[in-house]
């Protein structure tokens, strides 16, 4: 028998306040169970969850590990501006032209997470 991962855990300051970021941004929202002052906070999604966790250290460096996100019923450039205005912050953009690539940005704690392009705009 082989193991599932069941969370992705991120260190944080504020796990409740970013897990409610990320709740919006992932189209979910944070557990009944976590409030705020919790020293940790859920984010279930279709996939793995999302788990916030309060630490005294502050982020130092790029992180190691990142989410990749794919708009589904949104254009990537669209997503942008949508999760920009959650409170997100551009990083570097890398669109093309052409329209490939993808954006990076960082959520309110400086996380680094990217944003590519919808299946449709894979598909033209």
């Amino acid at each position: 028998m082989s193991s599932l991962v069941r969370h992705m855990t991120i260190d944080c300051a504020d796990a409740y306040k970013l897990a409610t970021f990320w709740a919006e941004v992932l189209g979910s929202a944070v557990t009944d169970d976590d409030a705020p002052g919790d020293p940790e906070a859920l984010v279930p999604t279709a996939g793995l969850g999302v788990l916030f966790v309060q630490v005294p250290e502050t982020k130092a460096v790029k992180n190691r590990l990142h989410f990749d996100l794919q708009p589904q019923d949104r254009t990537r450039d669209e997503e942008v501006d949508r999760v920009l205005a959650l409170g997100a912050t551009l990083v570097e953009d890398h669109r093309k032209p052409d329209g490939r690539g993808w954006v990076t940005l960082a959520d309110p704690e400086g996380n680094e997470f990217c944003v590519e392009r919808s299946a449709a705009e894979l598909e033209n």
